[in-house]
């Protein structure tokens, strides 16, 4: 039929097409390999031996890697799954199909390496003009781990669970004595059950051990550094993100702890900004759960002007009203006196714009809202994985060349569609005009 174009999906290519004209010259695919050769990735290379046989280069795997976390493409299996079948991913791959399982030991296996490359990522956007370091936003959010909080360790559960496993042996140890041990249906005595409840009765001990080594009173059996920390709607079984943003958003330090209070994260990230960038911010502005006195003298021996309102500050910034608790401390003084003057508070009021939409970005449109590996050092690669996507992502952005809106164009084209059919209306009513008061001309001398 004449009305529909043809389509057969059968049909064979005579020359294989370029990635370049499907995908566009632009696309971020491209600028991530162009930004992956200028790397230096001796880091990787050295922790290979001559042993064994050849493996895939690392320019490979870690350009897919942080193409993957720019898409939210967080698991090992799903990124080997679009390597064989995104066009973009396998363009990166260089028609290799590396499994889950290569996939997931490089990145398990490259902690300091990946910090390295966050760290000429970043070089590279302040070479640019990005990340400067006029004001700079600290704010820390909750991910989740990647245990369940419902499955936690305490002393009387452990030995709940050593009571009842104890029970059990004991039951199947009377039934295997029995004269006829399987004469009841469904009661067939199965030697691989009863080794398995010992198997789970002497892991007690190591794990009742490691619970009171930690000095803590709930555990998690999946994931030990993973900590209980308070968020907005409750309790969350997880670790702590911290970010330290420019004004125009490009992260220039990040971490991960356990640290359930934030006011310990100021200064230690404060000075990884200095040892990353080269130099110290000008301005930094904190939320209130930064807020202590000796973050405040800290700032100032720094000689940095900082943005860190208490609690009772922060409700009369956000809510109005009156500060009911006076402050003691010299330094929290001067603070207090920083914040209430307007130009202190439009400089604070600026937090909010600066840091926050990146946490927004990574942890609605990236999926970093649970980790996938367990481990304090394992999780600190993802979030170091996550944030270099970002900070490429935000000088891809930068690269591309400004294009008016289709809606714009449209609109401009309409206006001087209109322009000229006025135009050619008034033209006509002036030539009518002329003509006319030439012939009364005419008229009025005789001819």
């Amino acid at each position: 039929m004449g009305k529909f174009l043809d389509y057969n999906p059968d049909q064979a290519y005579l020359l294989p097409p370029s990635v370049h004209d499907v995908l566009g010259p632009e696309h971020l695919c491209f600028f991530l390999r162009r930004v992956v050769g200028k790397l230096h990735l001796s880091v990787f290379r050295n922790e290979y031996g001559a042993e064994g046989g050849p493996a895939y280069a690392p320019e490979m795997l870690v350009s897919v890697w942080l193409y993957a976390y720019a898409l939210s493409v967080t698991s090992s299996r799903r990124l080997e799954q679009r390597i064989r079948e995104d066009l973009a991913f396998r363009y990166l791959a260089g028609g290799a199909t590396p499994d889950h399982w290569t996939l997931n030991a490089f990145r398990r296996r490259h902690g300091k390496g990946l910090n390295d490359v966050f760290t000429q990522v970043l070089e590279l956007a302040r070479a640019s003009g990005m990340g400067r370091l006029g004001h700079v936003a600290i704010d820390s959010t909750r991910i989740a781990a990647n245990a369940s909080r419902d499955r936690i360790d305490t002393e009387q559960a452990l030995r709940d669970e050593r009571a009842r496993l104890r029970r059990e042996i004991r039951r199947w140890q009377r039934q295997c004595d029995a004269e006829d041990p399987n004469e009841g249906a469904g009661m067939t005595v199965a030697p691989a059950v009863v080794a398995e409840l010992e198997r789970q009765l002497g892991e007690l001990p190591a794990r009742l051990e490691r619970l009171q080594k930690s000095g803590r009173k709930k555990l998690s059996p999946s994931d030990p550094d993973s900590r209980f920390l308070r968020q907005r709607g409750g309790f969350v079984l997880g670790y702590t993100a911290t970010l330290a943003v420019s004004e125009d958003h490009l992260i220039v330090a990040q971490g991960v702890s356990q640290e359930t209070n934030d006011d310990e994260a100021l200064l230690p990230m404060v000075d990884l900004v200095e040892r990353q960038c080269g130099e110290r911010p000008q301005q930094v502005s904190a939320d209130s759960g930064f807020f202590s006195n000796d973050n405040l003298q800290g700032m100032e021996e720094r000689n940095i002007d900082a943005y860190v309102p208490d609690n009772n500050m922060a409700r009369a910034l956000n809510r109005g009203g009156r500060i009911k608790q006076r402050a003691v401390h010299p330094a929290h003084r001067r603070m207090r006196r920083k914040l209430r003057d307007p130009a202190g508070r439009a400089i604070y009021a600026r937090r909010k714009a600066i840091v926050e939409p990146v946490n927004g970005v990574l942890k609605e449109q990236r999926g970093m809202r649970r980790f996938r590996m367990r481990g304090l050092s394992k999780v600190a690669i993802e979030w170091t994985l996550a944030n270099t996507a970002y900070n490429l992502t935000r000088l891809w952005r930068t690269t591309q060349p400004p294009q008016p809106p289709p809606e714009t164009s449209s609109c401009i084209a309409a206006l001087l569609l209109g322009f000229a059919l006025q135009f050619s209306r008034f033209a006509r009513q002036s030539s009518h005009r002329l003509f006319s008061s030439d012939i009364n001309a005419l008229q009025s001398i005789g001819l």
